[in-house]
């Protein structure tokens, strides 16, 4: 009796990622990317940007990693698909006396010249892209010899990480699709970047401080792209037995004992130093 083959499954790349950028579009990420701006900060300390350096920062949302490169006199350049978002990281940077170039692009397509960065950064934002080998080779193609490409990425195993996993569980990503969290990974990392590096590894934590469980549920749903999206995919029942889930992950992971809400969120920090 002959085996039937399945045949392999064929990502719509292009229709992942419309429908990423339709997330990301929704609500408002600046409201919970603003509190992550310490990681931006240790991340260019990290990098060891110096002063007058070219920086790129790749799918940028509001600007937290480009505003810690310019408090450090880089001359930098911010881009993201949601024009929204990049505006409202030049409005933070007027606020605070800096400039910062702001351009609407594709992390998977950038509109620059081989080795025309000095630095390349992404905090939380290139490893959501649908073509994680060509997201990779655009960083390093733009990046020039003896430069640094600079990463924060979510751990699988961390609170973020863990989020996504009960998203997934109730709203499942299409076949095919590259879990984000493999930028978390050491070996991910080592497979996209190995070959064009040294790749730097440190294991980092950031801490989401909200009023209470309900307080980081209203926020995260309302204001957190993916999130609000996963809402919006199910039913009333489905919706309620979703909530229940992230606030059971919540209160395992609070490490508070006042009502409030504090939670490390394991992240990997990432230095790759350009061959």
């Amino acid at each position: 009796m002959q085996a039937t083959l399945t045949p392999p499954v064929v990502l719509d790349i292009a229709a992942l990622k419309s429908r990423q950028q339709a997330a990301w579009s929704s609500g408002d990420y600046a409201v919970v990317g603003t509190t992550l701006q310490i990681v931006g900060e240790t991340l260019c300390e990290a990098m060891d940007l110096r002063a007058g350096s070219k920086v790129l920062d790749v799918a940028a949302g509001n600007g937290n990693a480009s505003l810690a490169a310019a408090r450090r006199w880089c001359d930098v350049t911010a881009t993201d698909y949601v024009p929204e978002l990049l505006e409202k990281g030049r409005l933070r940077a007027v606020a605070e006396g800096m400039t910062i170039r702001t351009e609407t692009a594709d992390a998977e397509n950038l509109p620059y010249a081989d080795g025309a960065f000095d630095a390349v950064i992404s905090t939380f934002g290139v490893m959501f892209t649908p073509d994680q080998e060509k997201a990779a080779a655009e960083l390093v193609r733009v990046c020039r010899p003896g430069g640094r490409i600079g990463l924060a990425n979510w751990m699988p195993a961390g609170f973020i990480g863990q989020v996504f996993k009960v998203i997934g569980s109730h709203v499942p990503p299409p076949a095919g699709a590259p879990s984000p969290a493999l930028w978390g990974t050491p070996a991910r990392l080592e497979a996209l970047f190995g070959a064009e590096g040294e790749v730097r590894i440190a294991e980092r934590s950031f801490a989401f401080r909200y009023r209470s469980p309900a307080h980081w549920l209203d926020v995260f749903r309302t204001w957190y792209g993916p999130v609000l999206k996963a809402f919006a995919a199910l039913p009333a029942e489905g919706q309620a037995a979703l909530a229940a889930d992230l606030l059971a992950l919540v209160g395992r992971a609070n490490v508070a004992v006042d009502g409030t809400v504090v939670i490390p969120s394991a992240y990997l920090e990432v230095v790759v130093v350009r061959r």
